[in-house]
């Protein structure tokens, strides 16, 4: 009953056996010496102005956003082009074709919403 399932047990038991032995070798590997300098917040080499709490511009959430959109649309354009590629879909391929030019259609209509909103001009 349990067969099916075993190469996924014993794939679970050896990533959470590494991950364990990750931390500990790294807890006591770690060097310790703290100073004044190691204890400040690291800003780019810059000495930290001002507070940590400071409000960020709507461009910069555009930007995080529009690269998660294309991250995306990386994830699901690889699988279908070698579905596409390969001819072995069960699905007719001009399916796959007009399906995926729809959703390159989308990702431009938003591509051009955010270049007219002016997400890409820093001032």
């Amino acid at each position: 009953m349990l067969r099916p399932y075993g190469i996924f047990l014993i794939l679970l038991a050896f990533v959470t056996a590494n991950a364990a032995l990750i931390i500990v070798v790294s807890h006591f590997a770690a060097p310790r010496r703290p100073t004044a300098v190691k204890g400040m917040p690291y800003e780019s080499g810059m000495t930290p102005i001002g507070s940590a709490r400071e409000r960020f511009s709507i461009k910069f959430y555009l930007v995080a956003m529009m690269f998660i959109v294309f991250d995306i649309e990386t994830v699901f354009l690889l699988p279908w082009a070698a579905i596409f590629a390969g001819g072995s879909a069960t699905v007719t391929t001009g399916f796959l074709l007009i399906e995926m030019i729809v959703f390159m259609v989308i990702l431009a209509v938003g591509y051009v919403y955010i270049w007219k909103r002016g997400a890409f001009q820093w001032n």
